[in-house]
């Protein structure tokens, strides 16, 4: 039977609650990682001793959220393939790779660095080199475009004033970091969120499923629901308010695209 409550309307006030509430929570309790200041962002969570979701090694983080366009995709295809036929629709497909140009353009490459590096670069970021020590010194912007690791031995003229540098050979790939540090995982999220709901509405209004797209709406719905519980950990441990807000447009940004087809 069809379902006929609006999914993709209550996935937006979801997403939009659970930020907001996180971030008011965020700033309440003092549970939030400044992620730009990079005396701060190279050390452990405060709280990660104690709360296991300020720890970035978590589960949720490692293996889901810096994934989370390829767990998205990997749900749009089982759910698109396994659709009734009336509703696979190249169309669709079509959204997907939109989505997916929109996911690179922000996120890794815009005929040189990602829109999001260079946002940070031209807010007032700097290309940071963090020692084993703790210590860190800028460099130009271009490395950390080009994500190009250092060391003294391959860029000597980088470390040439007085350092405290490790004697076995090391190198390390440099840091933006201060600027305006927009929650790319907020960003992610709040667009996988939008497109998955868009996407389970030709499902949810159908009168029949094929045997195997019963367990692609199980999936796709699940990954909803885990990208909506990481928007609120996001939310609560990391970045500051307006950086997640930022986030949190550019994925409605990102998604709305979509709509212009």
């Amino acid at each position: 039977m069809p379902v006929k409550v609006d999914v993709q309307q209550a996935a937006f006030i979801a997403t939009t609650l659970l930020l907001f509430l996180g971030t008011v929570y965020s700033v309440k309790n003092n549970t939030y990682l400044d992620t730009s200041d990079p005396f701060l962002t190279n050390l452990p969570h405060h709280l990660h001793k104690t709360d296991y979701f300020a720890n970035k090694s978590n589960i949720l983080n490692v293996w889901f959220i810096k994934r989370a366009w390829g767990w998205t995709s990997f749900a749009f295809l089982f759910l698109w393939l396994t659709s009734p036929r009336h509703t696979q629709t190249m169309r669709r497909a079509f959204l997907w790779a939109v989505e997916t140009l929109a996911w690179l353009v922000f996120t890794s490459w815009f005929f040189g660095p990602a829109l999001i590096e260079r946002l940070i670069a031209a807010s007032g970021g700097e290309c940071t080199v963090f020692l084993p020590s703790g210590a860190f010194f800028p460099v130009p912007h271009e490395y950390c475009f080009t994500k190009s690791p250092l060391s003294p031995l391959t860029h000597a003229s980088l470390f040439a004033t007085p350092l405290i540098l490790p004697e076995i050979p090391w190198s390390a790939v440099p840091r933006l970091r201060r600027g305006h540090d927009v929650s790319g995982h907020i960003f992610l999220l709040t667009m996988s969120v939008l497109f998955l709901t868009a996407q389970l509405k030709p499902s949810l209004r159908a009168t029949s499923w094929p045997p195997m797209h019963k367990w692609a709406v199980l999936a796709t719905t699940s990954l909803i629901v885990t990208w909506l519980f990481a928007i609120g950990t996001t939310s609560v441990y990391f970045h500051t308010p307006i950086e997640k807000f930022t986030g949190y447009l550019l994925g409605l940004a990102g998604y709305g695209l979509t709509l212009l087809f």
